[in-house]
């Protein structure tokens, strides 16, 4: 091994070390992602849709083009293209060329994958309506006879959700008011204290 590492040339020697740091960086990443602590950069993107929005769920749904999956993924895949371009006798300028090349499709291949995964998991759990019939808490006083908006919480499949809500009541429903959610009301949900009839039309 010793006689074989002293056989590279400094440009083999570079592809090698950050081939074998970028190959290691990514199974850490995958193996962590496995025990399910992989939570880096990439997916820790909260997005609040206040305002106009009625929801703020607290989920991954973004993810940043400068990704430190891509990263390693580019080092990983990049390293060993150029090993292998040089070890073929390729002219040095090309197997770096080609080497970057290889590396960049690796990242934006990652980087992709990421995409899809966070999708899968927003449209997976974007179904704000399969609360309707469940209980929620009132977070913000909601006004009465839908003359404004208040907040209610509630666990929706499994996260935390903080949602817009009005209600036909004659009475405004204070906070941490347990509530029923009735249906939806545009973008947010119509609701009712819990131990009151449904009174809508």
């Amino acid at each position: 091994m010793s006689a074989w590492f002293a056989s590279l040339s400094g440009l083999e020697i570079a592809y090698f070390i950050i081939a074998c740091i970028g190959t290691v960086a990514l199974l850490v990443q995958i193996v962590l992602m496995i025990v399910g602590a992989g939570s880096d950069a990439d997916m820790d993107m909260d997005t609040d849709t206040d305002g106009d929005g009625a929801f703020d769920s607290h989920t991954d749904t973004g993810v940043s083009l400068f990704t430190m999956k891509g990263l390693t993924a580019f080092f990983a895949i990049g390293g060993w293209t150029g090993m292998l371009m040089l070890s073929y006798d390729i002219n040095a300028g090309i197997s770096v060329a080609v080497s970057v090349a290889a590396g960049l499709a690796a990242y934006f291949v990652v980087w992709g994958l990421i995409r899809l995964v966070l999708r899968l998991q927003e449209d997976g759990t974007a179904d704000y309506a399969s609360a309707i019939g469940r209980e929620a808490t009132v977070y913000v006083s909601i006004p009465a006879a839908r003359s404004g908006r208040g907040k209610v919480t509630l666990v929706l499949q499994g996260r935390f959700t903080e949602a817009d809500a009005v209600t036909d009541e004659e009475e405004r429903i204070a906070v941490d008011t347990a509530v029923e959610i009735t249906g939806m009301a545009g973008d947010a949900y119509l609701v009712k204290t819990a131990d009151k009839k449904e009174t809508r039309e």
